[in-house]
């Protein structure tokens, strides 16, 4: 069996739709261009706590380019939730636990290949949506198993989706245009993370465990669920591989670290991951070949932060982790202690310390020279230079920013129509 290890993949652009007319391409009768030429690239802002979804440029000066709500059947949805003693539980746990006292209405988004709409996982309405880019409205719902929705990731080629149902433990593959269902897999405890490989072939998820108790103490960790890493056939949906970095921990003698993989990015050539656990304030990488953790880096806490790991939202201390198209530097995003950095991946030594309020995840700019990290605590998007791993300007947005991806929408998009 090859060794599987796909990079953290980018938005993909879209194939051409061409149109055919009968009268002559003149000023007043010339068919619109809808061709890939006419995209624009954009970078999609999930403001969680707030349901909407901020467009910006891609790069430069990532200017606010239009917003979306993505919650525009909210009546509709709670009308069903309030109907419904257990679903309205797991609603208010939702909000009470992992929303930090509030509701968590978009989590993950893509854009669809022509780049007319935005495709949303929702957690505390347990599904995804796709939401017309020029109209505002939904074309398709999908309600996940279980009670939440959460990461997402799109295929290389743009035509399919993967969502973890969080409560489910199950990844759900859709169509990206029609959203039919075309296969699902099981995974460990609270699937989280999804890539896939390069070729599209395979499906990575990282299943991080229980992050909302209180055991949260090195001997309780077995407390905390089955977490693992499933390797899954892209095209048959069958489990191929399982990684379980508890062995792989232990082997190095850090047999008190947790083994919740959380964000994750692999090397250019798919040879190595680099990845954050739960309470840890600093990033593995590991050899898919040899199957071995081969570099541990250890990043600076802030004097300010807890040591208290009860106080470290959902139990991760650092969340967020991008690389540089070219393999040679890492983006950090240290959510507990305030600060995001860009690490040479070579040496390992980190860059200066941006101050960053509450960063909670870091993506690569459409130019692949910056890294755009969310800060959730101060509602904005700040990007840092890789050449320099210094802030070159940040963007207000709305309430509780997390996830950052990369998209398109079509070249005039300016926002739904209202």
């Amino acid at each position: 069996m090859p060794a599987f290890g796909p990079r953290h993949l980018r938005a993909v652009a879209a194939a051409a739709l061409v149109l055919t007319v009968t009268v002559p391409a003149t000023a007043a009768t010339a068919a619109p261009d809808t061709s890939a030429a006419a995209l624009r690239e954009v970078m999609f802002v999930g403001n969680n706590w707030e349901g909407t979804a901020d467009v910006i440029k891609s790069t430069g000066d990532f200017a606010k380019i239009g917003r979306i709500n993505v919650i525009p059947d909210k009546d509709q949805r709670m009308a069903e939730i309030n109907a419904d003693p257990i679903r309205w539980i797991a609603f208010m746990t939702i909000r009470n636990t992992v929303g930090e006292g509030h509701d968590q209405f978009v989590d993950d988004m893509y854009s669809t290949p022509d780049g007319t709409s935005v495709v949303v996982s929702r957690p505390s309405f347990a599904d995804v949506v796709s939401i017309d880019l020029a109209t505002g409205r939904i074309n398709w719902r999908f309600a996940v198993s279980g009670y939440r929705a959460d990461h997402m990731a799109v295929s290389p080629d743009g035509k399919r989706v993967a969502v973890s149902a969080s409560t489910g433990n199950t990844v759900h593959v859709l169509d990206i245009v029609t959203g039919k269902q075309l296969g699902s897999f099981a995974t460990g405890d609270k699937p989280h993370e999804n890539i896939f490989s390069q070729d599209g072939k395979y499906i990575y998820n990282m299943a991080i465990g229980d992050v909302n108790t209180q055991t949260d103490a090195p001997w309780l960790d077995w407390t905390k669920g089955d977490r693992r890493i499933t390797v899954a056939d892209a095209t048959t949906y069958k489990q191929v591989k399982v990684i379980d970095m508890r062995d792989k921990l232990n082997a190095i003698g850090l047999t008190d670290h947790s083994d919740a993989v959380r964000p994750a990015v692999f090397s250019p050539d798919e040879s190595k991951l680099y990845f954050q656990v739960s309470f840890f304030n600093g990033f593995f990488e590991y050899d898919l070949a040899t199957e071995k953790i081969t570099r541990t880096k250890t990043l600076p806490k802030n004097p300010a932060t807890s040591d208290d790991r009860t106080t470290f939202v959902n139990d991760s201390r650092h969340h967020g982790l991008s690389m540089k198209p070219d393999g040679t530097k890492l983006c950090v995003a240290g959510t507990m202690d305030d600060y995001a950095t860009v690490v040479d991946r070579a040496t390992l030594q980190e860059g200066p310390l941006v101050t960053a309020s509450k960063p909670y995840w870091a993506t690569v700019s459409g130019d692949g020279k910056s890294c755009v990290v969310s800060e959730s605590g101060a509602d904005q998007v700040t990007a840092i230079d890789f050449a320099t791993g210094r802030k070159t300007v940040s963007v207000p947005v709305g309430d509780h920013p997390q996830r950052v991806r990369l998209g398109n929408v079509t070249a005039n998009w300016t926002g739904p129509a209202s």
